[in-house]
């Protein structure tokens, strides 16, 4: 990062409560599901799932001091469907969540399967990564994901908090335009690692970051201390996804938030004043119509 970035980030964190020394940011539980190789030898598998929890945990990313309790909690599954000597054809299963102030609970941030994940690997090979060069697909998009939840988590505390990591995602996506592996052009498809991070780039699709940020540490981290206000924050925010849907109905990150936040939202206006819950429910509709009935439910007062 550069010496604006780092400054930027520094006023982030001290404003969020950080401390700014290196520590490791992430606890991401690995998971290698080879039940479609069956027969194959397990043990690169069993390397692969060690490389790459020594990859996100014990990597330092920022210059952000994270005590051990705070740490990132999320989870990694690499569904391999493939096997072809050191190259396998996987998926990328990942979710992200937070915590919410004095609640006992963590809400989910990021729920997305990459299916465009191919890579070499060998037992036991070491995992390098610089930001400015593409070494491998393994490490680029591992490293990709590492600073696109990081700016998606520092979204959620700060206004644009996420800025100095969807940056750094941007060089990673940017040095592997020559990559011969896909998931990182524009022209590959309309869900994949370019458009995840473009969405977050976007000028235009402020309105999804506006959310991010209102509806977490507005509304999320209030409804233990305040409910009526924090519920008030939260229904105000659906209205920025209800205008960028009405502006780019196909956005991808649109389409990420409902998969993700689906569940929490059936649970926040499972309860409430009648008004709340049809305001929520329109938005609902309009911005996953796939799952409208789901909704309904909200207002006939089933759970």
């Amino acid at each position: 990062m550069n010496k604006k970035t780092c400054f930027i980030l520094f006023l982030l964190c001290s404003l969020l409560g950080f401390k700014t020394l290196d520590a490791q940011e992430f606890n991401i539980n690995v998971s290698v599901s080879s039940a479609q190789v069956a027969g194959t030898d397990q043990r690169a598998f069993e390397s692969l799932k060690e490389g790459i929890t020594n990859f996100m945990n014990n990597r330092v990313w920022t210059n952000v001091k994270f005590e051990p309790e705070e740490r990132i909690e999320g989870a990694i599954v690499v569904n391999v469907k493939k096997k072809t000597g050191n190259v396998i054809e996987a998926e990328l299963n990942i979710a992200l969540r937070r915590p919410t102030f004095k609640a006992n609970y963590t809400t989910p941030l990021f729920n997305y399967i990459d299916t465009d994940f191919l890579f070499e690997y060998i037992e036991s090979q070491p995992l390098d990564f610089t930001e400015n060069s593409y070494m491998s697909n393994l490490t680029s998009t591992l490293a990709f994901y590492a600073y696109y939840c990081l700016g998606i988590y520092f979204d959620s505390f700060g206004l644009y908090g996420g800025d100095p990591f969807f940056k750094v995602a941007d060089q990673i996506v940017t040095s592997a335009q020559s990559a011969e592996e896909s998931g990182w052009k524009a022209f590959d498809d309309k869900r994949n690692r370019y458009w995840l991070n473009e969405n977050m780039m976007n000028a235009s699709y402020k309105p999804i970051r506006q959310y991010m940020y209102e509806y977490h540490r507005l509304g999320l981290d209030k409804m233990s201390t305040k409910q009526d206000e924090g519920k008030t924050a939260i229904t105000k925010s659906l209205e920025y996804l209800k205008q960028m849907y009405s502006e780019r109905p196909n956005l991808l990150f649109i389409q990420i938030l409902n998969d993700t936040k689906r569940n929490e939202w059936k649970s926040i206006y499972s309860e409430g004043n009648q008004q709340d819950k049809t305001k929520a429910v329109n938005v609902f509709r309009e911005i996953d119509p796939s799952h409208a009935s789901e909704y309904e439910e909200i207002l006939s007062g089933r759970k």
